[in-house]
């Protein structure tokens, strides 16, 4: 393994334990704008896959023992979200990287198979854990209140990708457009 890729990977991580904490210290809300989704979104656009996948499964671990957030009670919000990011991270890395789909294209293909992860993880997670919870209102709600924080993945994940493979004169670039 590379050590660029496992710093790359590590800053992300940080980035994705640092803003969220400093959201959730501010009292702007983590679950309004989704401040760990972007970096692990990024992840999946420079670092592929399975790179991606454990930033994602590391980020709201590290997190988790660190500050407390994402919580494990009332609702067990951090194993569906260890699962909604690893997704992220996969499919991100995949669209983009392996079958070099728009940048666009990619980060709505990874949402919403991320959010389909978060329907199947809830809907098994529930009845473990007696949640009155179903699946289908549980990814409504979450869209609906991270809706200022999925506009600013679109706003910024497309233009720091193409500044980065830019600023690195890389070929991918083209398919920011």
């Amino acid at each position: 393994m590379r050590v660029k890729p496992l710093v790359s990977g590590s800053f992300l991580i940080a980035l994705g334990v640092i803003v969220p904490t400093i959201f959730h210290m501010t009292g702007v809300g983590g679950t309004i704008f989704l401040p760990m989704h972007i970096p692990v979104l990024f992840a999946g656009v420079i670092l592929g896959p399975g790179l991606a996948a454990l930033v994602g499964v590391l980020c709201p671990l590290i997190s988790h023992l660190l500050t407390g957030m994402p919580p494990l009670s009332p609702v067990p919000m951090l194993p569906i979200m260890v699962v909604e990011l690893a997704v992220y991270g996969i499919a991100m890395g995949y669209f983009f990287n392996r079958y070099s789909v728009n940048i666009w294209v990619s980060l709505l293909a990874a949402m919403l198979l991320g959010r389909i992860a978060v329907g199947l993880t809830v809907a098994v997670i529930a009845p473990l854990f007696n949640l009155p919870l179903k699946p289908l209102p549980f990814i409504q709600g979450s869209i609906v209140t991270g809706l200022p924080g999925i506009i600013l993945q679109l706003l910024l994940i497309p233009p720091i990708t193409k500044k980065f493979f830019l600023s690195l004169g890389r070929k991918e670039a083209s398919k920011l457009s």
